[in-house]
């Protein structure tokens, strides 16, 4: 089974970048499933309808979210009615909550489960990724023992730690929300790919694909400031391909994916 993920898709200039490179990557890689983190879609802040229909065109087969779920309030309109998109499974009160952080992509004759979790270090006060997370994990197997988690977390020790809680249970944890893709995809001792975290998708010459001067203001002033996400400019596509065996679902390979004017040649 080869997988594509798509990291943190920023803004219109993100939506656009994955339109523009997705059918290259296909081209190249051959997946049978693509995902994609879409929940700065919105002008940095929550995905709207007509973006996640646009992601959808492009070529994505399932959109995760993370802590900007709720930013766009009319996603309260089609999160419940739509199957490719999932947020965070660990709200307080799960049930309740709309939407759901579970999901299934058939592939032929396979199915691969992909579940997203919220961290709650330096995040919001949610509840034990690690609990619901096995809780899902052990839903998931009774269909696949192909599965894939989307880990929205800032601290790095929590998505290592999800990491090495997951090793052997599922084919891959990849890590979003910080922004920056960091060098340490591998394959855990038990079969697990990993990737702390996949990096973002969308404005180049910023800071997490927002407009640079803002941020600069707010770090030398502290005064509140309103971060923006340019509508031009040069752009990054950053992500991860994996590749996950047929019968057991243990990872067989995992690369991490850097497109920009730096690194303009497939990872």
């Amino acid at each position: 089974m080869k997988v594509l993920f798509i990291g943190d898709i920023v803004g219109a200039l993100g939506v656009d970048m994955v339109r523009e490179w997705l059918p290259r990557l296909k081209d190249k890689y051959k997946p049978q499933a693509t995902i994609a983190n879409g929940e700065n879609a919105a002008w940095g802040r929550g995905i709207t309808e007509r973006d996640y229909k646009k992601l959808l065109q492009a070529g994505v087969d399932l959109v995760t979210m993370g802590n900007h779920t709720w930013d766009q309030r009319e996603i309260f309109d089609f999160i419940d009615r739509e199957k490719k998109l999932i947020r965070p499974a660990n709200y307080p009160d799960n049930d309740v909550t709309p939407g759901k952080g579970l999901a299934y992509i058939k592939i032929n004759q396979q199915t691969l489960a992909v579940i997203n979790l919220h961290g709650r270090t330096f995040m919001a006060d949610l509840e034990d990724p690690f609990r619901i997370g096995r809780a899902l994990v052990e839903e998931a197997k009774k269909i696949t023992p192909h599965i894939l988690i989307d880990f929205h977390a800032e601290a790095t020790s929590e998505k290592e730690a999800m990491g090495w809680f997951m090793d052997g249970e599922v084919s891959a944890v990849l890590g979003t929300h910080t922004h920056v893709q960091t060098n340490d995809t591998r394959i855990l001792s038990q079969g697990t790919a990993y990737q702390t975290d996949v990096g973002m998708t969308g404005f180049y010459d910023g800071v997490l694909g927002m407009k640079k001067e803002s941020i600069l203001q707010k770090f030398t002033t502290q005064m509140p400031n309103r971060f923006d996400v340019p509508e031009t400019g040069r752009t990054r596509l950053n992500g991860c391909y994996l590749e996950i065996d047929n019968t057991s679902g243990k990872a067989v390979d995992i690369k991490p994916i850097r497109i920009d004017e730096d690194n303009p040649f497939f990872g």
